[in-house]
């Protein structure tokens, strides 16, 4: 956590040449313009699928969109068009975290997701909640951690987990509409994204997410 926020204090330094301005100061500036800068809608029309479109307003986004820090949730540039999607999420770092898909509806600032209809998240426990019940939830023995990459499809219907490349079998449904891949951190948790170039192949008939133009 601590390694991230100075990370992006030294990209903000570099952005905006704060060499005239003491130290004191700096860092205040700092921390104001990372809350702007992880608050706003960022290249919506980017050829990148990244988290970088909308997020909470205490989330640090590092490493060109690829991995959160912070407080809060993120949701990627690009919504799930296609029948079948795949994407996974690194954990690099361990503390309250979830992932999985979420509408522009969902309150980003309030975690852990899951609690309402604009949300379908697999949080830190294991436990897959939609509309604040718990659908499913992974065994006991195989609560991800620090290291480990999860994997999510999403078919439109269901909502499946994967770890380490291993069919969870846990299934979860519910949310309907427009979503995005969602991710939310706190308690100095620490996760990268990946989008493409997995980690593991992606289960039979699915594949990247592919922005609306690819797929026609």
């Amino acid at each position: 956590m601590i390694a991230c926020w100075l990370f992006t204090v030294a990209v903000f330094a570099v952005e905006f040449n704060w060499s005239g301005v003491n130290q004191e100061k700096r860092s205040t500036k700092a921390f104001e313009q990372m809350r702007k800068y992880s608050g706003s809608k960022r290249d919506p029309k980017s050829s990148e699928l990244r988290l970088t479109s909308w997020t909470g307003t205490d989330v640090v986004i590092v490493k060109n969109g690829r991995r959160i820090c912070g407080t809060g949730g993120c949701l990627a540039n690009a919504p799930l068009h296609q029948n079948k999607s795949y994407f996974e999420f690194k954990i690099q770092s361990t503390g309250i975290w979830g992932i999985g898909v979420a509408t522009q509806k969902a309150n980003l600032n309030q975690i852990p997701l899951g609690r309402d209809v604009h949300s379908l998240v697999m949080r830190n426990d294991g436990a897959l909640y939609y509309n604040n019940e718990e659908k499913n939830r992974l065994p006991a023995n195989n609560l991800p951690q620090e290291g480990d990459v999860v994997g999510i499809t999403y078919d439109h219907v269901e909502l499946n987990v994967y770890l380490n490349g291993k069919n969870m079998h846990c299934p979860a449904s519910g949310i309907r509409g427009t979503v995005y891949p969602v991710v939310y951190v706190d308690d100095s948790a620490i996760l990268d994204c990946q989008f493409s170039e997995f980690y593991h192949t992606p289960p039979p008939g699915f594949e990247k997410i592919l922005f609306e133009q690819q797929i026609f």
